[in-house]
């Protein structure tokens, strides 16, 4: 028996022994190619098998395999797979995934896309699978509400209003590029969401580079870049069929399809979706339509061509106005008021809209000289046209706060009774008409060339230079487009036809273009010391030109009527390094300092062309960041300590004299601090369960007072000073304190709920700095903190022959009462200020059908 019992325990340990040697150990760390960004949450499977794992937040995994050879598959969404044969233990270093997007490695290198632990900028990444779950009815810019630094909301709460701040800085200081391509305006800088309604559904990867950013380009990005990067073309045939619905009658449906790469080297995908719904907000129905089209062909091993064109073109109800408090609490339908409609024969009429079309066509030219070189070249060009509602003569739209009672509301805090207008006019016969509604024009043709150069002097050392070259006419005018019942509309705002009787699409108060022109130039070198020491420096210059001819204040005889064109240089200095301690952490520093020019505006002073601000000075802007990350298979988390200094902010001061000559004054020494200290985080506790968080804690402040400065008239004598007294005070219009807090539970791999919540504090109204000319002036109101819960849910399964997804989504799931922007009033409290409320609750529930 015991002879039994021992052979037994033998040929166990034996067995055992034997299944031992029979396994191996695989490591690696997955890549995307071109970039070498890790590609966390890859799937590492032995083939054949059940046995898989996943790279954790550097790309790492550890394969133990069943048997001693065979081979492993490494895959990740978007990518093209790889199969990879083994013996024994290996370790493959990293292994390099291919986009399923053709060109799409070109494309990142024109859109200066940041890697992680290596690019000495403080960056998040979302991908195309995250905006597809969190977007819902959401505005574009909320995909970033969780990201450490941002501040987003809808606004007025209009499809497509939606704004953000970045570190304090509001979208004319925040570079926000598609595809390496600024597309902030290049008069003023802004960004309008609206042009860009359906870029959701085509983004592929978007990143926040916040502080100086990783762009090489001379962009005027104080707070930061955002990077967004569409799709290309698939290099798989397939495509997708979309719908969603959601609260406030929203519906959304759209087609994709993508030939794949074809054996000719062609590829194309075409995109389209149509959204239309009431809107939250009274008053505020939508409908748009966006398109996207990528056509590619590879020509050879060195040459790739690829055509984009995207857009929507969308009209939408606006709320544009800010009312008290008491106006939303005493208004029957409370947060969701809106004055700025009415109905007009039965018919929904908006006084305020918005209506655009702007679609952005680039041709891409990706051309591989040798192993280590290449030039990337981008030309594109943008046609904009469109503008906003309004109402022209006669204001007759005005309501009480409290009773809501007005000459021309349909009850009270009513919309407004357009009929009885009409009948006015129609009374009116040929005086004209007494109100009408018109829209003002913002219509622009914009070309640029984007060029990038990139070559590997040594394997430890790559140069990146190129060239920038945008020209831009914006045209801008105001057009009659309802004479509500009147037979015309007198207007004398053009002095070529005075006091005109307009008809519907004629041109009224001002017509004037904008003639903006940009060359830039820009290198950097990246010089790896090592494999855990990366150093970058760059250096740009850029020529911004401004011209204005001005159609209607200057008779055609008149010289005044185009100016000359007046020149600004701007430049931009930076430079960072990185150092990776070990496989955990890794701490990295930069500084930079650049010269932005005024703007538009602040050249043609009171839009005209006989009063000219040619030494409107530069804005200065300073800044340096500490940062450190940790990366473990479990924990990844990151810190950062900035601070940026923005000197001589573009402040003028201007107002008409007696004898009805201007005089104006340079602001100089209006100066802000903006500094602060973010933390992020991802824990992964288990396979199905991740912790995400944040706590962004800013201080911005403007630094000093500013006296005694000389206004002088159109002779440079000296008619009066004025005074800012804002030292100390807050920079306003977007919370100082963020925090963030979700949970990321995988049911399966085909099942997943997120839960987020967000709380935002320390946000005060805001104010123009000009308007505190007394000593002792108060802080803005400071808006009551509020934090919001979400809640999202998707599903995988089979239908049929094809994969489908199910998706839903509620924001706000516990009706949260907020106030989301202010602007402040008088005395600078809650009396006074104008505000939006926030939304309440919504939801939407969306399907995705592959085929």
């Amino acid at each position: 028996m015991k002879r039994t019992t021992h052979f037994l325990m033998c040929a166990v340990v034996l067995l055992f022994s034997t299944v031992l040697l029979a396994q191996s150990t695989i490591t690696g760390t997955v890549v995307e190619a071109g970039t070498d960004i890790p590609l966390p949450g890859a799937n590492v499977i032995e083939k054949g098998t059940s046995n898989g794992v996943t790279s954790n937040f550097d790309g790492n995994f550890t394969i133990t395999t069943k048997a001693s050879s065979g081979e492993i598959v490494i895959s990740y969404i978007g990518y093209n797979s790889k199969t990879i044969s083994f013996s024994g233990d290996l370790a493959l270093g990293n292994v390099i995934l291919e986009s399923s997007q053709v060109g799409l490695e070109e494309i990142q290198i024109i859109a200066s896309v940041a890697v992680d632990r290596k690019t000495p900028v403080a960056v998040s990444t979302v991908k195309a699978q995250e905006i597809e779950l969190k977007l819902g009815t959401q505005e574009f810019p909320e995909i970033l509400k969780s990201t450490p630094g941002v501040y987003a909301t809808k606004a007025g709460g209009g499809y497509g209003d939606g704004r953000i701040n970045l570190r304090g800085f509001n979208s004319e200081n925040v570079a926000v590029m598609i595809n390496g391509i600024p597309v902030n305006d290049m008069e003023n800088g802004r960004v309008y969401w609206s042009n860009w309604a359906g870029l959701g559904d085509v983004t592929s990867t978007m990143q926040v580079q916040r502080g100086l950013g990783a762009a090489k380009i001379a962009v005027p990005s104080i707070g930061g870049t955002i990077n967004i990067v569409t799709k290309t073309t698939d290099a798989e045939e397939g495509g997708n069929v979309i719908t969603s619905i959601g609260n406030d009658g929203y519906f959304k449906y759209g087609l994709t399809y993508s030939t794949g790469l074809m054996d000719s080297g062609f590829a194309a995908t075409v995109s389209a979706a149509k959204t239309e719904g009431d809107g939250y907000v009274d008053g505020t129905e939508f409908s748009g339509v966006s398109y996207f089209v990528n056509i590619s062909k590879e020509i050879n091993d060195a040459h790739t061509l690829s055509f984009s064109a995207f857009g929507a073109k969308q009209r939408h109800g606006q709320r544009q106005n800010m009312h008290l408090i008491e106006t939303y609490r005493n208004a029957e339908s409370g947060r969701k008021f809106n004055a700025d409609w009415g109905y007009k024969n039965g018919q929904v009429t908006f006084q305020e809209d918005n209506f655009y079309n702007k679609p952005q066509m680039s041709l891409n030219h990706y051309w591989n000289l040798n192993d280590n070189t290449s030039i990337n070249t981008s030309a594109y060009a943008s046609f904009g046209s469109g503008g906003g509602g309004g109402t022209a003569g006669d204001y007759k739209f005005g309501l009480d706060a409290t009773t809501g009672q007005g000459d021309y509301r349909i009850g009270a805090f009513g919309p407004i009774d357009f009929d009885k207008i009409v009948d006015e006019n129609i009374a009116a016969g040929a005086n004209g008409a007494e109100t009408y509604l018109r829209a003002s024009r913002n219509d622009h043709n914009w070309y640029g060339v984007l060029s990038t150069l990139k070559t590997n002097l040594a394997d430890d050392l790559v140069l990146l230079a190129g060239l920038d070259y945008r020209y831009y006419k914006g045209i801008h005018f105001s057009e009659v487009t309802d004479l509500l019942g009147a037979q015309f509309a007198l207007d004398d705002g053009n002095v070529n036809n005075p006091n005109a009787a307009l008809q519907v699409g004629d041109k009224r108060d001002y017509y004037n273009d904008g003639l903006v022109g940009w060359l830039g130039a820009f290198g950097q070198l990246e010089y790896d010391v090592n494999a855990n020491f990366n150093t970058f420096i760059s250096l740009a210059a850029s020529n911004t030109s401004y011209k204005r001819v001005d159609y209607f204040n200057y008779l055609d005889s008149d010289p005044l009527q185009e100016t000359d064109r007046y020149n600004f240089f701007g430049f931009s200095a930076k430079g960072g390094a990185n150092y990776r301690i070990d496989g955990y952490h890794n701490v990295f520093a930069n500084l930079g300092y650049f010269e932005k020019a005024p703007g538009f505006d602040s050249v043609f002073l009171n839009f005209t062309n006989d009063n000219i601000n040619a030494d409107a000075p530069n804005q200065k802007i300073s800044s340096f960041e500490l940062g450190y990350g940790y990366r473990s298979e479990k924990l990844s988390g990151n810190i950062n300590l900035y601070h940026t200094r923005w000197n001589d902010r573009t402040e003028t001061a201007s107002f008409q004299q007696p004898d009805g000559t201007r005089a104006a004054a340079n602001i100089l020494g209006v100066n802000a601090i903006h500094q602060g200290i973010e933390l992020d985080f991802i824990y992964r506790a288990c396979e199905s369960f991740s912790l995400t968080g944040m706590v962004s804690l800013g201080d911005w402040r403007w630094d000093s007072n500013v006296t005694d400065v000389d206004i002088l008239d159109e002779d440079q004598n000296v008619v009066d000073t004025v005074n800012l007294f804002i030292k100390d005070l807050h920079v306003a219009d977007a919370a100082q304190t963020t925090m963030a807090l979700g949970a990321n539970y995988k049911f399966s791999e085909d099942t997943r709920l997120i839960i987020d919540y967000n709380y935002y504090d320390n946000l005060y109204a805001e104010f123009d700095p000009s308007d505190r000319g007394t000593a002792g002036a108060p802080d803005a109101w400071k808006m009551p903190a509020y934090g919001l819960f979400d809640i999202a849910m998707t599903h995988g399964f089979s239908f049929g022959s094809f994969d489908a997804t199910l998706t839903a989504r509620m924001n706000n799931v516990f009706d949260t009462e907020y106030i989301s922007d202010a602007q402040d009033g008088s005395g600078s409290n809650s009396d006074t200020a104008l505000v939006y409320y926030g939304f309440g609750r919504t939801f939407s529930i969306g399907a995705k059908l592959n085929f």
